[in-house]
């Protein structure tokens, strides 16, 4: 039985290369996976050989012991591979093809697929509707921080690279369509972005990059990305980015100074429930983003609110935080008439789309949220760096495929 490595949680702040089984057309049990699930069989599933899997913020979240995930859970929901194995129901999809993985798994035949809404599936976690990955009350499918990973409903899932060569020269950029590059376009998106737009990017960590770099995709005349690290504002510069340094002051009056009136068309939170307040000695307070952004977005705007939040975090700052419960001044969103879109991006409605902007040239994500590839051994380092605030994205390469 050929081997299959993979990084799992192990207590906060650790993280290890483990063996785990290689993959099989069933759910077995394991760290996380809910007894509903065991034992359900999955002919309509391949065996990918892993590409490019990558880490992501939500998966430090996990990490840093700031959500209920049990140890030993496998971890990766970015995952980019090769078809190696086909199960019996699997008709379009053939071994050899290579592949992105959208990093929420939908069954394809419910309501909610069908209408598009594929990170609220209602049919592959027991618990709640919405699955991905190795991750936290998502069902338990093992995550694809690995060698191999099981993936279910392979001909609605999987988009197939037109060309293996082709994928393979791209494949930096190609591996961003798991999740951050649509997650970013889809706060973009639902932030209301289009030509001509003024935009405020809340975090420059990769799904701020990443919706940063869909803005100007998407016509953006001015696109500003706050954050509390120098190093990260840098990398948002980098490609044409107006930047403001958080640990000065909100966003409002630097704003300002930009444009000359202290609010914009758009708002976008790619930050999430460990948000910190503004200042030199911010401290974690969860509601700041979500607040400063009602108070920066012009009145009849949109909010889009990729950023992940959470019902369960055990070092939450009080226990109302601990339940996801936030203090927002929903008053001002009310009198200013804004929008908010808020949830799982769904991949799929934007995936195609964007694999055909990186291979005609329009676009390079890879550079632009400063993609590094690195070996399966050395997650763990990776996970220390990125947690302490590096301004890279991290590709993890746990079969050679990468340069």
């Amino acid at each position: 039985m050929t081997g299959n490595k993979a990084v799992a949680y192990k207590e906060p702040g650790k993280v290890e290369l483990i063996d785990i089984d290689y993959p099989s057309f069933e759910l077995k049990d394991g760290p996380g996976v809910n007894p509903a699930n065991v034992g359900r069989t999955v002919p309509h599933g391949v065996i990918l050989k892993t590409v490019a899997t990558n880490i992501c913020g939500s998966d430090q979240h996990m990490v840093r012991g700031r959500t209920t995930a049990p140890s030993n859970l496998v971890l990766g929901h970015e995952i980019t591979g090769e078809v190696v194995e086909v199960g019996p129901g699997v008709e379009f999809i053939k071994v050899g093809d290579i592949c992105s993985v959208p990093f929420n798994i939908a069954c394809g035949r419910c309501r909610n697929c069908k209408e598009r809404k594929t990170g609220i599936c209602l049919n592959v976690n027991p618990d709640r509707p919405g699955s991905a990955y190795g991750y936290v009350d998502m069902g338990g499918w093992v995550g694809g921080q690995a060698n191999y990973v099981l993936v279910p409903y392979a001909d609605w899932n999987l988009l197939k690279f037109p060309d293996k060569d082709q994928a393979l020269e791209k494949i930096m950029d190609l591996t961003m369509l798991s999740d951050i590059f649509p997650t970013g376009f889809h706060g973009a998106v639902s932030a209301g972005v289009g030509v001509g737009s003024t935009v405020y990017v809340a975090g420059a960590g990769p799904v701020g990059l990443a919706a940063a770099t869909s803005a100007h995709l998407l016509g953006a005349a001015v696109v500003i990305v706050g954050d509390l690290n120098e190093d990260r504002l840098k990398q948002a510069r980098s490609f044409g980015c107006e930047t403001i340094d958080l640990s000065k002051g909100g966003p409002a009056e630097q704003i300002e100074q930009i444009l000359g009136v202290p609010e914009v068309d758009c708002g976008v939170d790619a930050v999430g429930f460990e948000a910190r307040g503004h200042g030199h000695d911010a401290k974690e307070a969860p509601a700041t983003v979500l607040n400063s952004l009602m108070e920066i977005t012009a009145a009849g705007g949109a909010l889009g609110i990729p950023g992940l939040y959470v019902t369960g975090d055990p070092g939450g700052v009080d226990e109302a935080a601990k339940k996801g419960a936030l203090s927002l001044s929903l008053g001002t969103g009310w009198a200013k008439s804004l929008s908010f879109t808020t949830g799982q991006c769904p991949v799929m409605k934007y995936n195609r789309q964007l694999m055909m902007a990186i291979l005609h040239d329009k676009v390079s994500i890879a550079r632009n949220v400063n993609a590094k590839a690195i070996s399966l051994e050395d997650a763990p380092k990776g996970y220390a760096e990125f947690d302490a605030g590096a301004a890279t994205k991290y590709v993890l390469n746990p079969n050679g495929y990468l340069n």
